[in-house]
């Protein structure tokens, strides 16, 4: 979506409406004669600025304090802007407290004149679409595209008057502090049944309750009636009497993905889940490829990945495993990413979804995998994994109480779809001027 920017809101240069830009692209401890350490100060870099979110789930390193205080000439505060510059270029985020934080490679700290621009306004005219055609039509490069501090300034910025910039910063904020908490509450769903799986069927603390003489805890009559008194010794070691050992692939077969060929990628079109789509607990349809329509429908429906499916990684991420958590689109499933298929209806998603996301299970795929350069696990492996197999009732009570839990998270990441559709409508129309901000709103 574009507009004639020269008719809509007036436009500014950003460097003329920003306090201070902090650049310490190049900066490292050996260079400041140290070196990073495993606490203190965090260090943040670009490839921890994702989604308009500080995600720290990838390399974290730290400073000392000294090292901070000889690094960050100019700390930086709540609210400035971080940028990435390169490999991604314009990731954004907000600085969210005045903690020590250390700025490394590949970002910029963009510090606003608060009377002339609000920096959540700021964060979004980066995240819309002319704040992106602005970054890409002053970068360079021809491997890494990145835009230097010179080229940086000289952006042009859509500026209406600042009360107008704070509301359409709050009004994207609401939306965005919305998905975060439906995020926050999924997560938690996921957490509540891992927690209760790994008690039930690998420590086993409902037996060791009842073996102690105890009742179990947090569990009803009728319940802890279908778990036994005992532990026995098998080839898994001790495991309540009355189970059995048996394996993965008494409860479950996998799909192997599609073999696309390089030619039917497109830039848009139908997702396609590869290898680095399948994130801890989750698949990420923001990090997927593309074929066109024509292409897609074409392919089995074995190869289609509606919500509540599971697939593992086997190249590279070996063992990882994502749920699919939104009914749109329906993507497909590329080669070296395997979808659970159940072979008994009495078999659903929640207890095969918690017995792969446990550490137990990541482990032995890690004790599989063979290769050097990148490692690699086979559908038969993982279907090998042993388990120990409770009886039919208690299998039933854990996915008859939790399959509402991970309905519930189908339906809050659908809402998110739907949420960041109206924030993607909305973000260049509020940036460019063309949807004015009622009187009243900039009234309150």
């Amino acid at each position: 979506m574009t507009f004639d920017k020269s008719t809509l809101s007036p436009i500014s240069k950003l460097g003329d409406l920003l306090e201070l830009v902090i650049d310490y692209r190049g900066k490292t401890p050996k260079k400041l004669g140290g070196d990073f350490t495993d606490a203190g100060v965090p260090v943040i870099s670009a490839i921890h600025i994702k989604h308009g979110k500080i995600v720290w789930e990838e390399r974290e390193r730290f400073v000392t304090k000294e090292m901070f205080l000889k690094w960050m000439k100019d700390p930086l505060k709540k609210g400035d802007v971080l940028l990435t510059s390169e490999a991604p270029l314009g990731e954004v985020a907000l600085v969210p407290n005045d903690e020590d934080l250390v700025l490394s490679q590949r970002l910029f700290a963009l510090r606003t004149k608060s009377e002339l621009l609000d920096s959540n306004y700021l964060m979004y005219f980066f995240q819309s679409s002319l704040g992106q055609e602005e970054l890409k039509g002053r970068s360079s490069g021809s491997t890494v595209i990145g835009i230097r501090q010179a080229e940086l300034v000289n952006i042009a910025v859509p500026c209406p008057p600042i009360a107008q910039q704070r509301v359409v910063g709050e009004v994207l904020a609401t939306i965005d502090a919305k998905i975060s908490a439906n995020e926050g509450l999924s997560k938690t769903l996921e957490d509540i049944a891992q927690t209760i799986f790994e008690s039930w069927f690998i420590d086993f603390d409902p037996v060791k309750a009842k073996m102690a003489g105890e009742k179990p805890i947090g569990m009803n009559a009728a319940t802890a009636a279908l778990f036994p008194d005992s532990l026995e010794e098998s080839e898994l070691g001790l495991i309540p009497k009355g189970w059995r050992v048996g394996s993965l692939g008494e409860i479950a077969d996998l799909q192997g993905g599609y073999a696309f060929k390089s030619s039917s990628w497109t830039e848009s079109g139908v997702p396609v889940i590869k290898i680095g789509s399948v994130k801890p607990g989750f698949v990420d349809l923001t990090q997927v490829s593309y074929v066109d329509a024509p292409t897609a429908e074409a392919i089995p429906d074995d190869y289609r990945i509606p919500a509540g499916s599971l697939v593992v990684g086997l190249t590279g991420y070996v063992g990882q495993v994502g749920l699919v958590r939104t009914h749109h689109p329906v993507p497909l499933v590329n080669q070296r990413v395997a979808k659970f298929k159940l072979k008994s209806g009495e078999w659903k998603i929640p207890f095969i979804y918690c017995f792969t996301r446990g550490e137990k299970f990541k482990g032995i795929v890690e004790e599989l995998a063979t290769g050097t350069a990148q490692q690699n696990v086979s559908n038969s492996q993982i279907l090998s994994i042993p388990m120990a197999i409770p009886n039919e009732h208690i299998r039933e009570m854990f996915d008859n109480s939790f399959k509402p839990f991970f309905q519930e998270i189908i339906n809050l990441a659908d809402e998110n779809e739907s949420l960041k559709s109206t924030r993607d409508a909305l973000l260049p129309r509020l940036i460019s001027g063309e949807l004015q901000i009622p009187e009243e709103m900039l009234a309150s």
